[in-house]
């Protein structure tokens, strides 16, 4: 028999934020009697573009913007259906995206 296993991604642009979000996930489930593996970091992706700074002259003078996108990882093995129900209706801040997969 396969036991199952409940991944959540979570994603944001804010470590602080995200960080702390994970926490919560993390003390939820651990309250609800599930084993967890994590929260794995994984690797951040990084967005750079590139403008020119001025609209008609000065093509060698550009600037940089840059956005990093953090991604965290939590695996909940064996959830029951109150812990998969009191963690999918948790309330999650605005700066934080967040994926759940059965």
């Amino acid at each position: 028999m396969a036991t199952t296993k409940l991944r959540i991604k979570f994603a944001s642009y804010d470590t602080g934020l995200l960080e702390s979000v994970v926490s919560k996930f993390v003390d939820t489930a651990q309250k609800s009697g599930c084993k967890i593996s994590g929260p794995i970091p994984l690797p951040t992706k990084r967005e750079v573009v590139t403008v020119l700074r001025s609209t008609h002259v000065n093509k060698d003078s550009r600037e940089q913007f840059e956005s990093r996108t953090h991604f965290r990882i939590i695996d909940v093995y064996a959830p029951n259906a109150k812990a998969v129900e009191t963690l999918t209706k948790m309330n999650v801040p605005s700066g934080v995206d967040i994926k759940v997969e059965l």
